[in-house]
């Protein structure tokens, strides 16, 4: 849980603070850490049923989901917004309108130029596909109400699910073996289907043939995430609480013992932390915090866990506590599969891993979590909706990327710190507006092809011009706030989003005052978003730090009037 809690000499000192932010005689200590950017290319021919498809058809694929009992049946959808099955069909769950399988993709009319943004598969299978709109759609297995439209007989195409979800815009979906799951833009999470173990939250174990809103404990909460395992639930608040409910014969509900629980219950375990993402297995549980601290409970029989033995835990264990920074965790409810990602782009499995059991986390040489599920995992299924950006023009991108910085090619330098970046002309005034403007009002063909930079150091402005002939961009966070004021300067705005993409992998305790004031004078909105909640979850260890007590006046004054505003400073 990310409540505030000071410790008692900073409720005695709380009335000085106000009165001396009031004052303004606060000054800047700026701080830094060290984290590596990367960025994986997801390639869906990793997954045996895309061999079926063309290099043209593969080109035009954005999301794909590979899914099913032995993950023999797919769904992707286009560019155009166009969505595409193929595969064995089982209980009509391709929703091409009969039982029949193929192996030519066939397209879903009625879900023609809908944008979706979720979806997810039971083990029946039946399928839920949330669209930007906010619109539902169900098909497939319905022997328990799964698909929430109160009937029993199978969907075989896809229904729009409308029940007790009038005016209610749904954002993402999740599926146990029978049961569903749908969190709304406003924070609510609605569940329906097989509820023989209270996986429903309902407060009974009768089915729920349509979508039902989940209460109790979540009452009052806003939900940012839901998961599913094959017969429990799991949801995380917005204030980092997670809530599970449902069958918990092997403590995946991670509440301290193995009694199934009828309706939600929070992991006191941990308090104290403010978990950012949660995934569920089969029957074990992961979830992240906002530090990324990797944290695991549940079932154990193949090591899923990850702590070095094959016991179940009713509680929450640390795991990977001697790596580096996690920034991603991956499970599946139809597989005792786990993975996770590293701040420099490291993959590591552990679980059922092709028949074996990896009890501890295992390196790999993956680029995503993705590829672990496609050529490990039982069934060979995918953990979400995979997303990816084909370049119809690679040829020219990887020829650009290799003659970055080759003097046999180029026909203009920058000195930066000494050092020379070797570059040509007409892809900066290609790519960027500032050199396109500076070559055309300054520059003729005499001048020199030397360029002498002082304002920014070597390693950002190599970043930058690397960033031009290659769309990618790996600096550590105290080099992505200078790359930051360059991306501002030269008006590159999406450099400037990758920027802080990098930078908010790295907050920190220490850092998370520095990088909010550098995000609020760089005017990135994202960035002091996701840093002024930060700093709020984490206030009792931040007013500590160096840099909440040395900060410009004005900031602290609105930092402490908006936490203010926010409930930041109650009991």
């Amino acid at each position: 849980m990310c409540s505030i809690s000071f410790p008692l000499y900073i409720y005695s000192e709380l009335p000085l603070i106000y009165q001396q932010y009031q004052q303004g005689w606060f000054s800047l200590f700026p701080t830094s850490t060290s984290i590596a950017s990367s960025s994986s290319m997801v390639d869906v021919s990793k997954w045996p049923l895309f061999s079926l498809l063309s290099s043209e058809e593969l080109a035009a694929i954005r999301q794909a989901c590979v899914f099913g009992t032995s993950a023999n049946e797919a769904i992707y959808i286009t560019h155009a917004n166009e969505v595409f099955v193929f595969g064995l069909n089982c209980s009509s769950c391709l929703g091409t309108g009969d039982s029949l399988s193929t192996i030519v993709p066939k397209k879903l009319d009625f879900l023609q130029g809908k944008k979706v943004v979720s979806l997810s598969y039971g083990s029946g299978p039946h399928v839920l596909l949330a669209t930007d709109d906010g619109q539902l759609f169900a098909w497939g297995h319905n022997g328990y109400s799964q698909l929430g439209n109160g009937m029993t007989n199978q969907g075989l195409s896809p229904l729009l699910i409308t029940s007790n979800l009038q005016n209610k815009k749904v954002k993402e979906v999740a599926c146990g073996s029978h049961h569903s799951m749908a969190l709304t833009h406003d924070g609510e999470v609605f569940a329906w289907g097989y509820n023989n173990c209270g996986q429903i939250g309902s407060g009974s174990t009768a089915n729920q043939p349509h979508p039902r809103k989940v209460t109790g404990s979540l009452q009052g909460k806003t939900a940012v995430g839901i998961t599913c395992g094959q017969t429990s639930s799991m949801a995380l608040a917005n204030n980092g609480e997670v809530y599970g409910w449902g069958y918990n014969g092997n403590g995946q509900l991670g509440i301290g013992n193995n009694g199934n629980q009828l309706t939600p219950c929070r992991l006191t375990a941990l308090q104290g932390l403010c978990v950012h993402q949660i995934a569920s297995g089969y029957g074990h549980c992961l979830a992240l915090t906002d530090e990324g601290l990797l944290y695991a409970w549940g079932a154990n029989t193949y090591g899923q866990l990850g702590n070095g033995n094959k016991s179940n835990h009713l509680s929450p264990v640390q795991i990977m506590a001697d790596k580096e920074r996690i920034v991603e965790v991956a499970a599946c409810h139809s597989t005792h599969t786990s993975a996770a990602k590293t701040q420099s782009g490291q993959v590591y499995m552990w679980g059922q891993c092709r028949g074996q059991a990896i009890v501890l986390p295992h390196l790999t040489h993956f680029a995503n979590t993705d590829d672990v599920f496609a050529c490990f995992a039982t069934p060979s299924v995918m953990w979400r909706l995979m997303s990816m950006e084909h370049d119809d023009f690679m040829t020219v991108a990887e020829s650009l990327r290799k003659e970055f910085d080759s003097p046999e090619t180029a026909d203009l330098k920058f000195s930066v710190d000494g050092k020379c970046i070797h570059v040509h002309k007409a892809v900066l005034k290609i790519r960027c507006e500032h050199f396109r403007s500076m070559f055309r009002s300054q520059w003729t063909e005499d001048q020199q092809d030397v360029i002498e930079i002082g304002q920014f150091s070597y390693p950002v402005y190599r970043s930058f011009l690397q960033f031009l002939y290659t769309d990618a961009v790996d600096l550590p966070p105290e080099d992505a706030i200078g790359l930051l004021d360059l991306a501002t300067s030269y008006c590159e705005n999406r450099l400037k989003r990758l920027c802080q993409q990098i930078i908010m992998r790295g907050i920190t305790v220490e850092n998370a005052f520095t990088l909010l004031s550098a995000a609020i004078r760089y005017d990135a909105e994202d960035l002091e978003e996701f840093c002024f909640r930060f700093c709020v979850n984490h206030l009792t260890q931040v007013t500590q730090t160096g840099a909440f007590w040395q900060v410009d006046g004005a900031m602290l004054k609105e930092f402490i009037s908006r936490a203010s505003r926010c409930g930041a400073f109650k009991n």
